[in-house]
């Protein structure tokens, strides 16, 4: 079968895209797009995932309902994987090399529009930490931006081989497609429902069930958390709340903020945008009024809540009551508010109103009586309230709560031209095996199915040269780490290192996957060994011939031999003219 049939490895843009599928940085996502659906197929297609069905944790959670399926894949998801955006995992490169990979075919003043390590400040928040000091950059020259790749599960999975490490790990974009993928595999949510967000600095997804659920890196966000003014939702906000969205991804197709084309379904879209749309939006009740406050804390010593009937009645600071919250499993809220002040030490009451605070119980009455009222209907009741701050303060406070009620994503335009290529159809009644299956069949005519493979590292079914150039140019972590080693001490190292690869059958790893997870076979080991020459000597003439088990690397005068369990006959001759692969 001639899975390449419509491919064209001589155009650099197409061999560019296709060695990027291997390398999954972040620039490379978002120069092609079309990249990020495949990287979540490509882990519906690993075996890791579909083995999550068989752990304890999840037995018979395809009975439960949607938010008891979303909260068990989450708490899976930390205990198995952190968070990692360390600059040394997968290296760094220059903006000059990536400009000169990419200006050929991409417009580099709009890259600078919307990449953060090219231009792009973002929100003022990153712009006042310095975006460079932020990522832990200052220490290195401005040229200097790091790789960022994107880990397959595999890859994930494998960091608890890496030092330091005690468990899998990935970056945001890694962690979003792990999520669609479970959602899907385990929680049995179809794909249609699932809208992968990428902006400047994150990446995130979007759920359509109920009212709508966000995937945050590890943790998830529903609506009534969007709103309920925690850390957590705070760091969660940031990204739609200040920052363009660049590309939304799905199953029917992917839509970019700086390209014309689409091949996302255009309803898919609309109902996408009108549902996220619907999730950042609240009416000012009394809850998320007392969730503002705890959000934006410089406003609750405005504040103080009477308990009690007349003539037992005693007051304290709303300060004091938020204190109190951090260490009970009350907070403060209309419903729990008496929970939580049967904790609260006695002296801490005053038995008279505290001048100069306004009573939090009469502001729950006026937006009790006003829901549903617009924001200025309801901010001419507040000011009637006695013992109100100044206009000035009141005004301010309630340009704050309509920026915390009200969110309008930077979505890309809807005026796009949409392209009806290839729609894989995927269910969740569909085994690992037929899907796999369905992609591979498809992959003769859809790049989607086509990317996805390469994704997925299927070697069999794939031309290898993309990943030989991804290997040869993008994978600096082992030879910086090995740097100052002849080439026969490296070899005695990658020797001595554990003969199995982090990918099943005939996949495999790159040479810094290898290097950072201290374990590959023995092909690739070798490509590894051809890596660090390389970097050492462009013009250096190098050869590695596979039959089966037996892996040799021929350089100069020497042969360095590896063993495979992998099932491959291929001859990969490489020098500064190119690579010749048969």
């Amino acid at each position: 079968m001639n899975q390449n049939s419509f491919v064209d490895f001589s155009d650099k843009k197409t061999l560019e895209k296709y060695s990027s599928a291997f390398t999954l940085s972040d620039m490379e996502i978002f120069i092609f797009p079309e990249l990020f659906y495949p990287l979540v197929l490509a882990n519906i297609m690993s075996p890791e995932i579909w083995r999550w069905r068989d752990d304890p944790w999840f037995k018979d959670v395809e009975k439960k309902g949607f938010t008891s399926k979303a909260n068990r894949i989450k708490q899976y998801i930390i205990q198995n994987y952190v968070f990692n955006l360390d600059l040394s995992t997968w290296g760094l490169t220059t903006k000059s090399s990536e400009i000169a990979r990419f200006s050929d075919f991409f417009d580099i003043e709009m890259l600078k529009q919307s990449n953060a390590l090219f231009g792009y400040e973002g929100d003022k928040y990153y712009f006042d930490i310095d975006i460079r000091k932020h990522f832990g950059l200052d220490k290195f020259d401005t040229d200097i931006i790091p790789y960022w790749k994107t880990e397959t599960v595999e890859a994930m999975t494998a960091f608890k081989y890496k030092d330091n490490f005690k468990t899998g790990a990935g970056e945001c974009v890694s962690l979003s497609a792990l999520y669609a993928a479970a959602m899907f595999v385990v929680g049995r949510i179809p794909l249609e429902k699932i809208f992968l967000i990428a902006t400047p600095l994150h990446s995130q997804n979007f759920v359509l069930e109920k009212d709508g659920l966000i995937t945050n890196n590890r943790r998830i966000v529903t609506k009534n958390m969007w709103f309920n003014g925690t850390a957590l939702s705070e760091k969660a906000r940031r990204a739609l709340e200040n920052e363009k969205i660049t590309i939304v991804s799905h199953i029917s197709g992917y839509i970019h903020t700086l390209y014309n084309e689409a091949t996302i379904s255009r309803e898919a879209y609309s109902v996408f945008s009108k549902k996220l749309k619907e999730f950042l939006v609240a009416d000012l009740s009394n809850l998320i009024f007392i969730n503002f406050l705890r959000f934006k804390s410089g406003y609750k010593n405005l504040f103080q809540y009477r308990h009690g009937n007349t003539g037992k009645q005693k007051y304290i600071s709303l300060e004091k009551l938020f204190e109190y919250e951090h260490t009970s499993k009350f907070n403060v809220s209309v419903e729990s508010m008496d929970d939580l002040i049967k904790e609260i030490e006695g002296e801490e009451f005053h038995l008279s109103p505290i001048q100069g605070k306004m009573l939090l119980n009469d502001i729950v009455a006026v937006l009790d009586d006003n829901r549903g009222k617009n924001i200025s209907d309801i901010k001419a009741e507040f000011l009637k309230v006695p013992g109100v701050a100044s206009a000035d303060i009141i005004e301010r406070m309630f340009s704050e709560i309509r920026d915390f009620i009200f969110t309008e994503p930077q979505l890309p335009e809807h005026s796009k031209e949409y392209i009806n290529k290839d729609r894989l159809d995927i269910t969740i009644n569909d085994s690992r095996e037929k899907i796999v299956d369905y992609i591979s069949r498809l992959s003769v005519s859809s790049e989607v199915a086509l990317l996805s493979l390469y994704v997925y590292r299927d070697m069999d079914k794939t031309d290898w040269r993309p990943f030989v150039k991804a290997s040869i140019e993008r994978n600096p972590v082992s030879f910086n780490d090995l740097s100052g080693k002849t080439v026969p001490e490296v070899y005695e190292i990658l020797q001595s290192l554990p003969g199995e690869s982090i990918y099943e059958g005939n996949r495999m790893a790159l040479p810094d996957e290898v290097w950072n997870f201290k374990r590959g076979d023995g092909i690739e080991k070798a490509f590894l060994l051809c890596d660090f020459i390389w970097l050492q000597d462009k013009s250096a003439s190098i050869d590695i011939e596979i039959e089966k088990e037996k892996v040799l690397l021929k350089w100069e005068e020497n042969v360095f031999g590896f063993e495979s369990v992998k099932d491959f006959r291929k001859s990969i001759h490489i020098n500064e003219t190119g690579y010749l692969i048969n």
